[in-house]
């Protein structure tokens, strides 16, 4: 004889959180739960009725109202209803109506709390909503993190106070402090402040090849005014620091007050695949393909850093470091061969380079500026020679050529500080399709290498054009627009139909990418410098451009959105594939696709919160 509550038990095996509480368990409850239809325009429940179960959709759809009127959801087959409601001591809030006829499976409220106090996956899934959700989930990865990079701050690396010496004692006392405390370092300190660093390298290099005197004072020989980072940075960034300057001991302060050292290998033992590694390899090659075998390690990096808990933020700033690194080195090789610039430059990392956002080899991105004393006649031939060695040995080393063309060999993307400002204040002052396009790529600059004086005339002068101007910000909001979260009307996944991603997600257009328009458009408003998207909805919510709500909540939903991504494409490198943003839904468990669905719904509704702003309601 058929089991009449075999589809009850099967269907909410299928659907999340039902499908993480044990089979006994399912098979009691299809036994519990009561089975009833309402008809199109039909009212589950409106503000102020009593609320006695947990609704399931079982087929159809419901519609959620405001008190006035508001659209706040839409819920499709295996979403519930009355969630809010039973939360709230069981009197709804809100009005939930049928779109269409409706069947549903109601969970009595005391099986309901029963299920949440006894299995804690289930009450988790329901005790936060939306934003908050998200939050846990990230949140609970930390718990499993194995790599200890995003996990740890400096602080707990600092086992000792710092070995210190004054400005105007001798090379001979800085020797025999070093040898006494068995140190490779000292920090040279005045009035409670670092003024520099002496290490063994320099006692070497400075002093005893130079043939210098050791009573000189160990100001004449030290590092003045070293890189430095804070006691409370976390130890990726630190590896960051040390990469992009080649350096082997930082200095860690509090404030302005040194606290301690580190070195590479003492963040060397708290990992097992290292940027610091890769990038001093980058550093050591004489070549673009000795560069490409080096990053060869960078499949194998992302891999252990995903399966490690570190989160999307390091992992896009120690990619886009090897980028970086691989740039300057590039650039040390070209002045090698060609000589000396004839006039000072800057090198400029764009779109996700210049955010810190790679996740692996991609196309390059870049640009050059040069000095106004430029002249054409006597200078164009060096700067063409050397933006193209340097753009065709990124091709050679993986980060291949632009298919747009975005790259300092164009002669386009190859101007003086003042036709870069020119250009700028053209795109924002006429804010035409061509101009939104490059904004969307050119707006996310760093530098790389050169003059950085010229960097930071230049985006001083950018951003000053661009804050506050309704104009330009109005119509790269609607530019932004044109990527949607593949969020359907009853929260379903629309997925790319047809052609070689056939029933995918593409994670890049319309996951993240959305995220990034909005954080840059926050911080183009408010004249905000950080470039990282992160960083930039960080500074946004500072500067009261967004909530605090949905600022943590546009963050998490870009964690969330980035590290499905990164996961999908570790999985590919490894595999010997390369990496695509094309995801399907299948690959993801219950839990995760609902959690996907939380973070496409909070970027829809920030996308309609910056419509309001800057597009008066019109999208």
């Amino acid at each position: 004889m058929d089991d009449p509550f075999q589809p009850i038990r099967e269907f909410l095996a299928e659907h999340h959180p039902f499908a993480l509480l044990p089979d006994t368990e399912l098979e009691a409850l299809a036994r519990r739960i009561a089975q009833r239809s309402i008809r199109r325009g039909g009212i589950l429940m409106a503000p102020g009725d009593r609320v006695g179960a947990l609704s399931v959709v079982r087929h159809g759809a419901l519609e959620t109202r405001s008190p006035e009127g508001h659209l706040l959801a839409r819920l499709g087959e295996g979403e519930c209803a009355g969630v809010r409601a039973l939360l709230a001591g069981g009197t709804a809030v809100n009005q939930i109506t049928a779109l269409e006829d409706t069947e549903l499976y109601d969970l009595p409220r005391a099986e309901f709390d029963r299920l949440r106090a006894t299995h804690p996956s289930f009450g988790y899934f329901f005790s936060p909503q939306g934003g908050d959700r998200l939050r846990g989930a990230r949140g609970g990865s930390a718990v499993t993190e194995r790599w200890g990079l995003t996990g740890r701050r400096l602080a707990e690396l600092l086992k000792r106070e710092p070995v210190t010496i004054a400005p105007d004692a001798s090379i001979r006392q800085a020797a025999e402090a070093m040898s006494s405390h068995n140190v490779s370092c000292l920090l040279v300190v005045e009035a409670g402040r670092l003024r520099g660093i002496l290490t063994d390298r320099d006692l070497r290099r400075r002093v005893l090849a130079a043939g210098l005197s050791p009573d000189l004072p160990v100001e004449q020989v030290m590092t003045a005014k070293p890189q430095a980072i804070q006691a409370t940075a976390w130890l990726f960034e630190a590896l960051i620091l040390m990469s992009r300057h080649d350096i082997h001991h930082l200095p860690v302060v509090r404030g302005e007050v040194p606290v301690g050292v580190v070195t590479t290998t003492d963040l060397l033992r708290t990992q097992s695949k290292s940027v610091v590694y890769l990038a001093g390899d980058v550093a050591q090659r004489t070549d673009p393909h000795g560069i490409a075998e080096a990053l060869s390690g960078i499949p194998d990096m992302v891999y252990e850093l995903v399966e490690g808990g570190a989160s999307a933020y390091s992992i896009g700033h120690a990619v886009s470091t090897l980028a970086d690194a691989s740039t300057t080195r590039l650039i040390q090789l070209a002045e090698a061969e060609l000589g000396p610039a004839p006039v000072p430059w800057l090198w400029l990392a764009v779109g996700s380079q210049g955010r810190n956002e790679q996740t692996a080899r991609s196309d390059q991105d870049n640009c050059l500026v040069i000095a106004d004393s430029y002249d054409p006649t006597r200078h164009a031939v060096w700067f063409e020679r050397f933006a193209r060695f340097v753009c065709d040995g990124l091709d050679i080393a993986g980060y291949v050529h632009c298919p747009g063309g975005i790259m300092a060999m164009n002669p386009r993307w190859r101007q003086t500080l003042t036709g870069w400002k020119r250009t700028f204040a053209r795109w924002i002052g006429q804010p035409e399709p061509e101009a939104l396009m490059y904004s969307s790529v050119f707006f996310d600059m760093r530098a790389v290498a050169g003059d950085t004086a010229m960097f930071q005339e230049l985006q001083s002068a950018v951003l000053a054009q661009a804050k506050g101007s309704r104009l330009f910000l109005g119509h790269m909001t609607g530019n932004a627009l044109t990527h949607q979260p593949p969020l359907g009307i009853f929260r379903n996944f629309v997925l790319i139909s047809g052609g070689e991603h056939n029933r995918t997600l593409d994670m890049k257009h319309s996951g993240i990418a959305p995220i990034v328009d909005l954080a840059r458009i926050y911080a183009l408003d408010g004249g905000l410098t950080p470039v990282n998207s992160h960083d930039r909805i960080e500074a946004a919510v500072k500067d009261g451009r967004i909530s605090e709500d949905g600022g943590r909540d546009l963050i998490d939903a870009l964690e969330f959105l980035s590290l499905v991504r990164l996961r999908h494409q570790a999985r590919l490198m490894r595999a010997g594939h390369k990496p695509d943003n094309y995801l399907t839904p299948q690959e993801l468990s219950p839990f995760e696709r609902g959690h996907l669905k939380d973070a496409f719904s909070v970027v829809k509704n920030m996308q309609g919160a910056a419509i309001a702003a800057y597009r008066g309601g019109r999208a």
